[in-house]
């Protein structure tokens, strides 16, 4: 299994992308601004999108893509790109992205016969199978319903599992899961510094001091990356991460970079 990072900013501004992660070319976990650095040829062959919540750097790009493949995926006879999300998630999207006034109703284009989206639910600790990948869904603190994920290889489970928190603040639901489970590698955000920790718990983010906390609960040394980071505050904030003491190789995600489970 091969997570390409496509997108892992707080905001944007040159060289930065908001959340996107491309998974063995067909799933896409998130699609933020990043699915715009892909290929016409590589949107073409996504079949799924996992969304972990509904605010505006996560799904942007949704639309934009369904946009840009409809017609070679309909001359190609493929069947509606599965958006993957919790109920309440979907409903945002149809009132306040696919409502023919933000952006066209592609659950009913080109036709509503044959769309090119299909916004499935999911459900908390549900399990669905994407390609050769076992997607699990977490629990994740928000100011929205959202969601985390557990990405599996099905070819090879015993080398564990790819996690990504989602957008969360301090969240001991999230620990309890994994704590049953074997990690290859956490990807959890860190979007403020430890001077806007009011900020941080208000919007329910993650600062450093909240982050060491939460690693304290993984049981064993974790290969763990930095998400959501802000532009222009990754020195700062990873900074403060360094000077913790803790047994986890912890790293700042960057966009373009490849994770291999």
């Amino acid at each position: 299994m091969e997570i390409r990072v496509l997108g892992c900013s707080g905001s944007i501004a040159a060289g930065s992308r908001t959340t996107s992660f491309l998974v063995d070319d067909q799933v896409l976990i998130d699609a933020g601004t990043g699915v715009g650095d892909l290929t016409l040829d590589e949107m073409i062959r996504v079949d799924h999108i996992f969304v972990t919540h509904s605010h505006l750097d996560h799904v942007l790009a949704i639309g934009l893509l369904a946009d840009s493949v409809t017609r070679a995926r309909r001359g190609r006879s493929r069947p509606p790109i599965q958006v993957h999300a919790l109920a309440e998630t979907l409903a945002a999207l149809r009132a306040h992205v696919f409502n023919g006034v933000i952006w066209p109703d592609f659950t009913r284009l080109p036709d509503a016969v044959h769309p090119v989206l299909a916004l499935t639910p999911i459900e908390l600790g549900q399990v669905v199978a994407a390609g050769n990948v076992r997607v699990e869904a977490l629990p994740a603190s928000h100011t929205v319903p959202a969601l985390g994920y557990a990405l599996t290889p099905l070819d090879h489970p015993e080398r564990g599992s790819w996690v990504f928190t989602g957008d969360t603040g301090p969240n001991p639901a999230l620990w309890q899961r994994l704590s049953t489970m074997k990690l290859h590698s956490l990807v959890i955000e860190t979007a403020f510094r430890d001077d806007e920790h009011v900020l941080a718990d208000i919007s329910r983010h993650l600062c450093p001091q909240r982050l060491r906390a939460e690693l304290d609960q993984l049981t064993e040394p974790t290969e763990v990356y930095i998400t959501h980071i802000k532009p222009g505050e990754v020195d700062a904030v990873m900074t403060e991460i360094a000077a913790q003491a803790t047994p986890h190789r912890i790293r700042a995600l960057s966009s373009g970079c490849v994770i291999t489970v």
